[in-house]
């Protein structure tokens, strides 16, 4: 028989899955590490660093970024 799902188990449901819109701190500043991270891929992008981006915003451009330049390759 099928077990029944346990939605606390489910990756979507973690917060490294979770999507930034759904943060419940993406409102607030990006990080330090964020920061630093995205001024980089944006120097190696050719793009304007934003420095007043959110945390959900900020993580939303590093993954656009980070497919841009192939950082985001594994």
């Amino acid at each position: 028989m099928n077990e029944p799902k346990n939605p606390d188990n489910e990756p979507e449901n973690s917060n490294l899955e979770k999507a930034p819109k759904n943060w419940t701190t993406g409102d607030e500043a990006m990080t330090g590490a964020q920061a630093s991270y995205l001024q980089t891929l944006c120097e190696e992008a050719g793009e304007r660093f934003d420095e007043n981006m959110t945390k959900a915003d900020a993580s939303k451009k590093i993954d656009e970024l980070q497919n841009k330049t192939g950082r985001g390759e594994g």
